[in-house]
């Protein structure tokens, strides 16, 4: 995964907030380098395009991942074939864009209504599109595989990446990058109810618990984003992207550049002093033309991106009502349940006050009818109990590695 978010309103209302997430495939190691190969190089690339307009460079910077993975991939027969998915989404003034290649998904929630903004490239979801296969998840087949992918980075030298976006942004919108070791043990209604109850890191927290609850048989990534104000916007005609004048005043050039201009300018009095006339000539007219550059650079307006706002790609493809309701306020009642029942079996060292108070809590806003506050303190009591008892199990591992017993 990786977040970089803009340091400036500058750098926001240019290249916004980036957002990412990778699954790789492939032997373990491949996999891990494939993601981690993604993840460094498309935020970097895509900052670094600044001639481009942000979906132009969000594009460029996937498809310049793809060739450099495929490129170690095809340096070393260890990592031969390997591959990631790519989830990219980058919150700017005029909206959300997406750049995506896999099965790992963006999701916004929107008050109740949970969207994804982007297409499974997946066997199950191409058949379907296809129209050889029911919307109904309960009625694909046993025999077609749900883990089989149709496209990703990295196994080719070239690779298609869906632009999807922009889409507009509001106050109190929620956006969630996921692998598909999420999305594959959640329906996209619990992502939702779980996303509406949280606040953001909280609810990272109990979705990738209760995902690993359901069997965790995947790696699991959550990143969560939600806007909490008005994103400053920038005036700008819905147009082709290209340039045009700015109102920039005049830009400084590097100390470095015009101390050039005085070596050349030096070395040329030089060489006319030792009768070489001809260099002389040569390096005042190398000293001119650099001066003449630096000069056109600092009078110059600077130019300015203009966004083109054309909607891509077809998305969101799937949309859900997920209010919390009395069906989640019992699923999220019998889930601390179970795994107080199981904490008892084990013995797992548990605050049970804490627990309690979570229990209670959650219960009096049932009787009450408030199942967002209700499901919140269910979900906050699961979220406890897993933390304490991942942190006894990294105390036993530390012990063990230590020779404690």
């Amino acid at each position: 995964m990786a977040v970089a978010l803009a340091a400036s309103q500058e750098r926001f209302d240019s290249r916004g907030h980036l957002f990412m997430v990778a699954d790789g495939m492939g032997a373990h190691a491949a996999g891990e380098l494939a993601s981690k190969l993604a993840t460094d190089v498309v935020p970097l690339t895509y900052h670094k395009l600044d001639d481009l307009s942000p979906p132009e460079a969000l594009k460029e910077a996937v498809l310049q991942a793809n060739r450099y993975i495929n490129g170690r991939g095809e340096a070393d027969h260890e990592f031969r074939g390997m591959g990631t998915t790519v989830d990219t989404l980058v919150i700017l003034p005029q909206g959300a864009l997406i750049a995506h290649v896999g099965d790992s998904r963006v999701y916004r929630l929107r008050e109740e209504c949970l969207e994804q903004l982007t297409f499974d490239h997946s066997l199950v979801w191409e058949m379907r599109a296809a129209g050889h296969l029911s919307e109904n998840e309960e009625e694909i087949p046993s025999f077609i595989p749900r883990n089989v992918i149709t496209r990703s980075m990295g196994p080719n030298p070239e690779v298609q990446a869906d632009l999807e976006g922009p889409f507009p942004v509001q106050t109190g919108d929620t956006f969630l990058l996921c692998s598909d070791g999420l999305s594959g043990q959640l329906s996209d209604c619990r992502i939702g109810q779980i996303l509406a109850c949280l606040e953001p890191g909280e609810a990272a927290h109990a979705l990738v618990h209760i995902a690993n609850l359901r069997g965790g048989p995947d790696n699991i990534t959550a990143v969560i984003a939600r806007i909490t104000g008005p994103q400053r916007t920038v005036d700008a005609p819905k147009q082709t992207a290209n340039f045009e004048n700015g109102n920039g005043t005049t830009r400084p050039v590097h100390t470095s550049v015009w101390a050039l201009v005085g070596i050349l300018l030096s070395l040329s009095g030089v060489f006319a002093v030792t009768d070489s006339a001809k260099v002389a000539i040569a390096l005042l007219l190398a000293a001119i033309l650099v001066g003449c550059g630096a000069l056109i650079y600092r009078y110059t307006k600077p130019r300015r991106m203009v966004f083109d706002s054309r909607p891509r790609g077809k998305g969101p493809y799937r949309q859900t009502l997920c209010s919390p309701d009395t069906e989640f306020i019992q699923w999220a009642g019998d889930l601390l349940d179970q795994l107080r029942e199981v904490a008892e079996k084990e013995s797992w060292h548990v605050d049970w006050d804490l627990i309690k108070a979570h229990q209670e809590a959650g219960e009096t806003a049932a009787l009450e009818a408030d199942f967002a506050e209700a499901g919140r303190e269910y979900l906050r009591a699961v979220c406890h109990m897993m933390g304490q008892v991942r942190q006894e199990q990294a105390r036993n591992e530390s012990d063990r590695a230590a020779g404690i017993f």
